[in-house]
């Protein structure tokens, strides 16, 4: 069975970094686009960042800069290190898996979702 599962989320001070974590199994990561996403309260899931297999990623102007997300395929994981965190970064932050290398920011290209890891952020 495939699994995303998401974990280092939890209360940090705003300013502060985090760095949250995805374990992917039961599917072939090393040829899948991995991206993150989030969702508050009351909000739309929108696109944080992605990256694909051969090392592309694409960003979202609000967290360009302050997000990274880098992949090490021999241990199945992704990471999202995340700088300067503000209080509208609060929300809980999915893993997911797509086939594609384009339209990466569309939830519609990814097949298999976690769920999920919540961040807050305090002032």
């Amino acid at each position: 069975q495939v699994q995303l599962v998401e974990s280092g989320g939890g209360l940090v001070q705003a300013g502060d970094s985090l760095r949250l974590s995805c374990e992917a199994s039961g599917f072939i990561f090393g040829r899948y686009t991995m991206g993150w996403f989030r969702q508050a309260p009351g909000k739309e899931r929108e696109f944080v960042i992605a990256i694909d297999w051969v090392g592309g990623t694409t960003n979202a102007d609000s967290v360009k800069g302050r997000f990274t997300i880098s992949r090490v395929d021999a241990e199945n994981t992704v990471s999202l290190q995340i700088h300067s965190l503000k209080p509208e970064d609060t929300a809980v932050y999915y893993c997911a898996a797509g086939t594609g290398r384009f339209g990466t920011s569309r939830p519609n290209a990814y097949t298999y979702w976690g769920q999920g890891t919540q961040v807050t952020v305090s002032t």
